[in-house]
């Protein structure tokens, strides 16, 4: 079992947007939210950096560092990534779609 955060819970209170980056989205399949996937960040390399399990809604959430990311999900509907470029701190959304 992972032991990463439950994903569908509200940014921790305490955040500070201004100094962190958060890596937000979801994934999807066919305009649907795809439970259970697992969501792995990969750097700027393609190196492994972090795995979540989405939530009941498809949701996953990273705090990471700015930089270029690739969000990868891995699921029974089917896998897919997407880029995510985080510029800066503050909230970074994606939509991953799997087929």
């Amino acid at each position: 079992m992972c032991g990463a955060p439950d994903q569908a819970v509200a940014l921790p209170p305490g955040t500070d947007l201004t100094k962190e980056t958060v890596l937000t989205g979801r994934v999807v399949a066919g305009g649907e939210a795809v439970p259970g996937a697992f969501v792995r960040l990969l750097d700027g390399t393609g190196e492994f950096t972090a795995e979540v399990v989405a939530s009941a809604e498809g949701n996953f959430r990273f705090f990471a560092a700015p930089g270029r990311w690739t969000v990868r999900a891995l699921s029974r509907a089917g896998n897919g990534e997407t880029v995510l470029d985080a510029d800066g701190p503050g909230v970074h959304r994606a939509e991953v779609a799997v087929a």
